[in-house]
């Protein structure tokens, strides 16, 4: 209704006019609050640039522009003294032009990083929520200062509370691309509950600069996760490269290069007794490995459980299944092409490799060419007791040995059935 309208009847008053026109424009005002607060809020962080914790002015940040906005890192370095939370985010992007640089208070971080609900593992920095964008551009780095790190543990497995840098939480319709992370705590990532998410372009490099190895430094890790792929990542560390674990399904990893670590991983999985877990349709090609341990491999807890995790459990049910890795590059690698153990138990302890009823089935290896140090190009250790491991296709294996020019043609199998293109000997 048009105010001219209201020149009539009970609406003739001035003071009613005025009312109402006061109304109207509180209205407008709100709406254009709202549209700006949805679509136009740019956040640019300035950094002490003094070794001073940035911390609150990120969160800052998050907390202005997390809905809608813009949150830009400018060409410095920021030093994070706290742990952060940026969760819930949504229709937010984050460009990173800068460096993120973890503090070197072990103390600190033993005693606050926060539990990420699997494994017993903790992070340093949970960031999630609905299609958000995190670009760096090429150059935009996280570095966890993990050398700090590798000298407190010195090589022991899982120690608690050592945060991993990332946990991407429940993130979904996401991406992530053009990222550095160097020296990483711990992980350098996990993507944990989350769907549909990118990760594109994306240098990984966790090494030791002593005799302190980068153990525990996988490049990324899949907890409860789907439609996840990886493209175009380098990763050069001191264990897996990328590890698929529980309930991640429909994944895929291209066009990638691995340099020293252990190579594409499924596990490990099945550690917690009797809870079923799966591990289904990756699909793996055009991958190049440098001097890792593996290409691919499988690894599987035992059926019984020893102690607790991080680095005890056992007796976990579910399977992996529909698993294509296809196109693989391997230049001077470590052990076998290709490997399949489900011997994981408490570290330390001799695991009954027959008693895991964690099921491996329809699995796919195509186009395998290069140099590696064994005569065998697959090791596959499966349990007795789950059935063995079923329908497991490999063709065009053309591995060499490095010091021998000969072409490794062995297939060493443990309860392996339904085989295609190959024979176990």
């Amino acid at each position: 209704m048009a105010l001219s309208s209201l020149a009539g009847g009970p609406y003739r008053s001035p003071i009613f006019r005025i009312f109402l026109l006061s109304i109207l424009l509180v209205a407008s005002a709100n709406a254009n609050h709202i549209s700006n607060w949805n679509h136009n809020e740019v956040c640019v962080i300035h950094a002490t640039n003094n070794g001073s914790d940035d911390t609150p002015a990120i969160l800052s940040a998050f907390q202005r522009c997390g809905q809608g906005g813009n949150i830009i890192f400018q060409n410095t370095t920021y030093t994070i003294h706290q742990v952060m939370n940026t969760t819930g985010l949504s229709d937010c992007q984050i460009d990173i032009h800068g460096t993120l640089l973890w503090s070197t208070d072990t103390t600190y971080w033993l005693n606050h990083s926060m539990d990420v609900g699997y494994q017993n593992q903790s992070s340093a920095w949970f960031l999630g929520g609905n299609r958000i964008t995190v670009n760096g551009f090429g150059y935009g780095t996280l570095d966890g200062n993990g050398q700090v790190w590798y000298d407190l543990v010195k090589g022991q497995s899982n120690y608690p509370h050592r945060p991993m840098g990332l946990t991407i939480w429940n993130a979904k319709d996401s991406t992530f691309q053009g990222l550095r992370f160097v020296q990483s705590q711990m992980w350098t990532m996990a993507i944990l509950k989350s769907q549909n998410v990118l990760l594109e372009d994306i240098y990984v490099n966790s090494t030791t600069h002593n005799g302190n190895p980068a153990r525990n430094t996988d490049g990324a890790d899949t907890i409860f996760s789907d439609r996840i792929t990886f493209r175009k990542w380098v990763v050069d560390n001191g264990d897996d490269c990328i590890s698929l674990k529980a309930n991640s399904t429909n994944i895929i990893v291209e066009d990638s290069i691995f340099h020293r670590g252990l190579g594409l991983a499924l596990g490990s999985i099945g550690q917690y007794l009797n809870q079923f877990e799966t591990i289904e349709n990756v699909y793996a090609q055009n991958i190049t490995c440098f001097s890792t341990r593996y290409a691919a491999y499988i690894k599987t807890w035992t059926g019984q459980q020893v102690g607790y995790p991080p680095n005890g459990g056992g007796g976990g049910l579910g399977y992996i299944k529909n698993i294509t890795w296809k196109d693989f590059g391997v230049v001077e690698i470590n052990s076998y092409p290709f490997y399949i153990t489900q011997c994981t138990t408490f570290s330390g302890v001799a695991g009954d490799c027959n008693s895991s009823l964690f099921e491996i089935l329809d699995v796919s290896l195509e186009n395998f060419h290069g140099t590696g140090a064994s005569s065998y190009a697959a090791y596959m250790g499966c349990s007795a007791a789950s059935g063995g491991c079923k329908r497991i296709s490999i063709k065009d294996m053309n591995v060499t040995g490095s010091a021998t020019n000969v072409t490794a043609v062995g297939y060493r199998c443990d309860h392996v059935y339904n085989t295609t293109g190959f024979q176990c000997n």
